[in-house]
């Protein structure tokens, strides 16, 4: 048993630059290594063997949810998401409560929150300043988190409405900082201190989820389409429902997972439209043809594929990992039992031989190719991709849909780097960006 080659720095140091700027660390170690290499950082207990070689990361997927287990890789987020989410939990487990849950996030039910979406954000827009700076990361965040809640709570505006989008804010960009991930730093010192204010944030927005879960199963669910009112219907293979508990995790990993990562996918996707006054003239002419219809919006070509080539360009995270439970021969090694395999989503999205040019924003690549799961990988790939990636991709097209033809947007500063924000990888200062000139609802856009 052997594992591969890797930087020979300490391991406090390898965590460092891993926090501070992951793609770096992915870069140089690939420019050294190649596709397969070994990371060790202190404070995880285990070493990291990243892949990228399309072929080794098709074998990884391929693994059975008896021979690795991505619960188990994902344990840092325990303390943030709960023992019952789908991201934490392995085997059986996981299987039930994925199936149970699936049917919530494909089909007609997407398209009935469609005008939710569109509607939220051009409220959103209304509030846009004109002539002067400001960061759009904050607003994309505001409106994916009102998405989440309209479509997973069916609640409408109101004071239910405001109270859970303030504490869920504060709770998510308390535990956004990094260094909380850090096991060594989750101790609570206080309720000002960046732990202790974290679990009281927590702990406030778990009793407003309880009582959302208790309120429908007091009320029932007819005529509701919402995920709650579907989870609170859903039943397993033997019959049982979602227990509260089980329910309220999810709630909590739909919440956090499902609105921050939108968020800073569409803010990466304004950072490489907005200066691409070419590609944005065709964007909206291909937009004005949808007429506002979310069916239609959903269709768009070169919408999609510009929304792909965003997520490949700037995946929000930088790799998935998968914990063995049994050896496996993969390239050249012998893994042992226990060892991570982590397939490297930024490196295998960015490999030259796929995708030409691969650091240059080009989405008409994609409206002639079409990668393999094991290709374009943003969402992770095999028993263990992303339950929320159809939804993710369509309200990132419902959302930009609604801004490009009603704004004229520059990038405040074309210094833009990459920031890490708890898991995910955000552009630096939240993208600044400056509105020119903002059109009614229904005006059409001028040329760009």
């Amino acid at each position: 048993m052997r594992f591969p080659p890797g930087p020979d720095t300490p391991p406090l140091l390898q965590m460092v630059r891993w926090l501070h700027n992951p793609f770096r660390v992915l870069d140089r170690c690939h420019a050294q290594f190649g596709d397969i290499f070994s990371l060790r950082a202190a404070g995880v207990g285990f070493v990291l063997v990243v892949v990228s070689d399309p072929e080794l990361v098709k074998e990884v997927f391929a693994l059975g949810s008896d021979d690795a287990h991505a619960g188990k890789a994902n344990a840092v987020l325990k303390p943030f998401l709960g023992k019952y989410s789908v991201l934490l939990l392995d085997g059986a487990e996981h299987l039930r409560q994925r199936k149970m849950m699936l049917p919530a996030f494909h089909g007609e039910r997407m398209h009935a929150y469609g005008r939710s979406m569109i509607g939220l954000t051009h409220d959103s827009i209304d509030r846009w300043p004109l002539g002067r700076p400001f960061p759009v990361h904050g607003p994309m965040q505001a409106v994916t988190l009102q998405v989440i809640i309209r479509t997973v709570f069916g609640i409408e505006a109101g004071p239910r409405f405001r109270e859970l989008a303030d504490v869920l804010t504060q709770a998510i960009h308390t535990g956004a900082w990094a260094p909380l991930l850090l096991p060594f730093m989750q101790r609570d010192w206080g309720r000002h201190s960046p732990w202790g204010r974290f679990l009281r944030l927590g702990t406030r927005a778990n009793e407003i989820l309880r009582g959302e879960v208790r309120r429908g199963r007091e009320r029932g669910t007819a005529g509701r389409s919402d995920v709650l009112a579907m989870m609170l219907e859903a039943r397993d293979d033997a019959g049982q429902p979602l227990s509260e508990e089980e329910i309220v995790d999810e709630l909590v990993t739909l919440l956090t997972a499902g609105h921050e990562t939108t968020a800073t996918a569409l803010a990466w996707a304004l950072r490489w439209i907005l200066p691409d006054r070419a590609l944005l003239a065709r964007l909206r002419d291909e937009i004005a043809t949808a007429q506002g219809d979310p069916q239609r919006i959903a269709q768009l070509e070169l919408l999609a594929a510009t929304v792909k080539e965003t997520l490949r360009l700037q995946p929000v995270i930088p790799l998935v990992a998968r914990v063995l439970q049994t050896p496996m021969k993969l390239a050249d090694y012998e893994l042992p039992t226990g060892a991570v395999v982590a397939p490297a989503v930024y490196l295998v999205n960015r490999r030259a031989p796929l995708y030409p040019q691969p650091t240059r924003f080009r989405p008409d690549r994609f409206l002639t190719f079409k990668p393999s799961p094991w290709e374009w990988i943003p969402f992770g790939g095999g028993l263990r991709r992303c339950i929320g990636a159809a939804f993710a991709v369509y309200e990132m097209k419902m959302v930009l849909a609604s801004i490009l033809p009603r704004v004229d947007a520059r990038l405040a500063t074309e210094n833009v780097r990459v920031a890490r924000r708890g898991i995910t990888i955000t552009p630096s200062n939240g993208l600044p960006i400056i509105v020119t000139a903002r059109r009614a609802r229904d005006e059409p856009a001028k040329a760009a």
